[in-house]
């Protein structure tokens, strides 16, 4: 069995037994191919590259200027691949196992207010074309619900559960979670619907919630949703210097926490399998509960700065 075989049945196992979404498993599969790539023009078999010839190839990604986080990665999918071959008796020995992880940035989330979340909603409002309606839609359950950008375009009809009061999620690793949404969104979804047919070859029902002619999937693509809100907030005239889908989760989230919610309902809406992701949200949290401090306690004269 040659390299690509093997890369291909580790792609299946990764996905099937560890239940890794599609987008992490692409990614996965384009570092393995890189690497072979690299392998074959040094006539090498990516089952002989030694720890030295690695650390080569892992440098050209740092003097490129790659992401720390991409770099990680790759060396989180160089890892498993060889400890899969191990398992398959194809090699002895990891070779990537003393090459260290890069320590990753803290970075906060840049956080969108709410005075320019209610100013992107009401400017969306005002566009009543079928076009409009489904942007509107769109942008109210992402900032209703916090899913992720690939969840919501690809939201099927049997997503909106129970009247519409809430809505079924199958995230990472089919991971199918219930987010409940106000009053004022499901009443967004049903004006929704009443055009949604004109967004499908109406000879044929689709199952997708925002289904599309043009797309080859089906559904609106993730790319087009960020292109048309990232158009929408310019012509609103937001103080923000970039919106994309992945800045309405992180607000979604960071409203929530401000105004009272716990982290482990905010990890369960979120879809985070480990609530250390759900924390970097916590200095939202910090800054409440040192504010209630302030407010409510006998000793709030004592200053907390």
């Amino acid at each position: 069995m040659n390299e690509n075989n093997y890369i291909s049945n580790f792609l299946e196992m990764i996905v099937i037994e560890r239940g890794l979404a599609k987008n992490t498993a692409s990614s996965y599969k384009n570092d393995l191919n890189q690497l072979n790539e690299f392998c074959k023009k040094k006539n090498l078999s990516i089952f002989k590259i030694d720890e030295k010839k690695l650390e080569d190839y892992l440098s050209k990604f740092i003097n490129q200027g790659f992401e720390k986080s991409s770099l990680a990665r790759k060396i989180s999918t160089y890892t498993q691949f060889f400890d899969f071959l191990i398992v398959e008796k194809i090699i002895k020995n990891n070779p990537i196992k003393n090459i260290k992880q890069p320590k990753l940035d803290s970075k906060l989330p840049v956080i969108i207010s709410i005075k320019d979340i209610q100013n992107l909603i009401s400017y969306s409002k005002q566009d009543i074309s079928n076009l409009g309606l489904r942007l509107n839609c769109m942008i109210e359950i992402m900032y209703a619900s916090g899913i992720r950008v690939s969840e919501l375009v690809s939201m099927t009809l049997a997503s909106l559960y129970q009247d519409k009061n809430f809505i079924i999620i199958s995230g990472k690793g089919n991971k199918e979670r219930l987010i409940p949404i106000s009053k004022d969104t499901q009443n967004t979804i049903n004006d929704y619907l009443k055009i949604r047919k004109f967004f499908f070859n109406k000879d044929k029902e689709v199952k997708w919630l925002f289904p599309s002619k043009q797309s080859k999937v089906g559904h609106i693509t993730r790319q087009r949703f960020s292109q048309l809100l990232s158009l929408l907030a310019d012509k609103a005239d937001l103080q923000i210097k970039k919106i994309s889908p992945h800045k309405l989760r992180h607000a979604f989230a960071s409203h929530l926490l401000a105004n009272g919610a716990d982290l482990r309902s905010l990890q369960q809406m979120l879809g985070h399998e480990d609530i250390s992701t759900t924390q970097i949200y916590t200095h939202i949290l910090d800054e409440r509960l040192k504010q209630i401090v302030k407010d409510k306690h006998p000793l709030s004269k004592v200053s907390f700065e």
